[in-house]
């Protein structure tokens, strides 16, 4: 066997592995420094210098400091499409996405929320492409349903499913903020997905 191949596939992913690694680091080191200065008063240099890298390779992960925000909600995204994937037989769509949703915020602590949720809503910029996130993840988990239920006619239905799933992390998100953290997102979602099913039944 010729281990060019072998050592080909290997090389590849340990680079992949270590700008998955860079970009985790670049992510982490910038979200602790707005925590501690302040979105507009931490600079692209101060992200840079603390992830242990250049300016320019900064450009190669991120297009600016907004997407360090954002790039959170698509791991959000991604791990709400891979509960979606792995829930059990027995549930309906909507109870899929519910616990989905309740699985993923279960996963963050609630002080780290209270203080990203902050964070985020400091920025403008980072407020306004959250609604084109909305809608990526609306179709995300609309993809996610549909390969559970791939049958043509459900397809309306499950898109109205995802819309909901969507709505309800934007509600659970709202009255987060309102309310200064006083309950737990997933409190939230479980009383949002509770109102809902009675005005469905």
């Amino acid at each position: 066997m010729d281990s060019s191949g072998i050592n080909g596939n290997s090389g590849g992913g340990l680079r992949e592995r270590k700008k998955r690694e860079t970009k985790k680091r670049i992510t982490e080191k910038g979200i602790a420094l707005f925590l501690k200065n302040g979105f507009d008063q931490t600079t692209l240099d101060d992200i840079a210098a603390a992830a242990g890298i250049s300016r320019r390779t900064f450009f190669y992960y991120f297009t600016s400091k907004d997407e360090i925000l954002l790039s959170l909600h698509g791991a959000i995204g991604e791990m709400l499409t891979d509960a979606v994937r792995k829930a059990s037989a027995g549930s309906t769509p909507l109870e899929t996405v519910r616990n989905a949703l309740i699985s993923v915020c279960k996963a963050f602590p609630s002080d780290n929320m209270i203080e990203l949720d902050r964070l985020m809503r400091t920025s403008a910029s980072v407020q306004a492409r959250k609604q084109a996130f909305y809608v990526q993840q609306e179709g995300e988990i609309l993809e996610a349903l549909k390969e559970r239920w791939p049958q043509p006619e459900r397809a309306m239905a499950l898109r109205a499913v995802a819309m909901l799933s969507v709505g309800a992390m934007r509600l659970a998100g709202d009255l987060f903020n309102q309310e200064k953290g006083a309950r737990p997102m997933v409190e939230l979602l479980e009383d949002i997905f509770a109102s809902l099913a009675r005005e469905i039944g």
